[in-house]
């Protein structure tokens, strides 16, 4: 069953920028900023299609239901919906071991090829456990937003 998480704004001072944990990663697509933004924050359901780890994604009144691959879910609430440069969610329930308070965004900014420069930056706090090993996990989460930004990307210039 998911528990609730503290609860953080995108001005909670800035939870993003000083979370305890903070993993950036950045791609550049060839897709245009208003094409990647509205695959972020309108298409909810095809996320399943593009980002492997999503095995579910579903639209709420407040944000979305995700379900990743090995069981974890979370509900998260929309915070910034700017569109075409940032679009940033909080999870406000999960059922992940340890994690206290999470904060995602995607933050996107045109290249001088007609492209996007995407960054991902993933905010969190939890327990000391939770915390080393997220640390340890940060090879395979840049590996996986890698993937997934090269899947998005083929699937909005296909």
């Amino acid at each position: 069953m998911a528990r609730p998480l503290r609860p953080v704004l995108a001005v909670d001072p800035d939870f993003v920028r000083s979370a305890p944990v903070r993993l950036v990663f950045a791609a550049d697509l060839t897709a245009p900023p208003e094409a990647v933004h509205r695959a972020l924050a309108q298409d909810t359901e095809g996320w399943t299609a593009w980002f492997d780890a999503v095995t579910s994604a579903v639209p709420t009144a407040a944000g979305r239901d995700i379900a990743l691959k090995g069981g974890i879910r979370f509900q998260e609430t929309v915070l910034t919906d700017e569109a075409p440069l940032r679009y940033a969610y909080r999870a406000d329930a999960t059922n992940a071991p340890g994690l206290r308070a999470l904060l995602e965004e995607w933050a996107l900014s045109p290249t001088p090829s007609s492209g996007t420069r995407l960054q991902w930056t993933f905010a969190a706090d939890g327990s000391p456990a939770f915390r080393a090993a997220l640390r340890l996990a940060r090879p395979g989460l840049g590996h996986a937003f890698r993937t997934a930004a090269r899947r998005l990307d083929r699937r909005l210039s296909g």
